[in-house]
């Protein structure tokens, strides 16, 4: 779940310690490593469409009540790229990420999602015309490698779980949007196009309101304060505070920080819902985050 972004930053900023940002970052590691886990524990009650309902229905409203207040509007030219950007990274990313959590765990979730900046990387190829080479190449095909290993490792041995896919598209989306608002960034602040991209990207999931509000009034508590700490924590606070980082730090130096969610994430897994990866889940794990640790790495030489 991790928005690129560019903000200016001093050289200053950029080359000396950040207690602020480092904070900032710990934050949002933390509570968006929580958000995979908390929503195995609400899917089930609560079909894909009616928790992303939930979560982003109520954080538009929040983030409608921001805009409302400092009205930091964008350029009419940059109405339809940030819709495109908010309905891909919010309401498809949602149901894509929450339909795959039905039965792919927290754990391996966020190693798919974390694919994400291989994505960025191939399209910023075809659409920027920037070189990939051949070990962004080889990078690529390590890292699905290892989506595909994690797709078919179970307690049974090897069974495709097509669910897989579904979160892979999700990152996909997520990679799409990150492309898409990166102009925005550099003529709005981070958390003005974050708001607009929580509000905008609600509007899709709109129409389901009536069926969650049903659903949620249905549902054991432990749901109903799920979508609450979703809500407040990995989505309100959590996008706070990357937008924090963003500012403080090149978005490249913060995203590099984002490959700590993934071990977290399985951590937490484990200690709350019991979730042990498989021996092949767990290999797949790493080639996915050591596949976008090489296409980063030889992208920037």
């Amino acid at each position: 779940m991790s928005m690129a972004a560019s903000a200016p930053v001093s050289t200053k900023q950029q080359g000396r310690f950040d207690l602020v940002a480092f904070a900032a970052i710990l934050v949002t590691i933390l509570f968006w490593a929580s958000s995979f886990v908390v929503i195995r524990i609400c899917l089930g009650p609560l079909t894909p469409i009616e928790l992303a309902t939930a979560r982003y229905v109520a954080a538009g409203v929040i983030a409608l009540v921001y805009l409302v207040i400092d009205r930091p509007m964008p350029e009419k030219r940059d109405f339809f790229r940030l819709s495109v950007a908010a309905v891909l990274f919010i309401a498809a990313y949602a149901v894509l990420l929450n339909t795959g959590e039905q039965t792919v765990a927290a754990g391996p979730a966020s190693f798919i999602i974390n694919t994400m900046p291989v994505f960025t990387a191939l399209i910023a190829t075809f659409a920027l015309g920037e070189r990939f080479g051949g070990w962004g190449w080889a990078g690529t095909a390590v890292s699905f490698g290892g989506v595909a290993l994690i797709a078919v490792a179970s307690d049974d041995g090897f069974k495709l779980d097509p669910n897989a896919v579904l979160i892979l598209g999700a990152a996909l989306c997520s990679a799409i949007a990150s492309v898409l608002q990166k102009p925005l960034l550099g003529r709005l602040p981070a958390l003005a196009v974050t708001a607009w991209i929580l509000l905008i990207g609600s509007v899709p999931l709109v129409p389901a309101v009536p069926a969650t509000i049903q659903a949620l009034a249905a549902a054991p508590a432990e749901v109903n304060w799920g979508v609450a700490y979703l809500v407040i924590f990995p989505t309100v606070i959590g996008y706070l505070t990357w937008a924090i980082a963003l500012k403080r730090l090149t978005a490249a130096r913060a995203s590099n920080f984002l490959y700590g969610v993934p071990p977290v994430a399985t951590l937490i897994g484990f200690v709350w819902l019991g979730e042990t990866p498989t021996a092949l889940g767990a290999i797949g794990g790493v080639m996915a985050i050591l596949g976008v640790l090489v296409v980063n790495v030889m992208r920037k030489r």
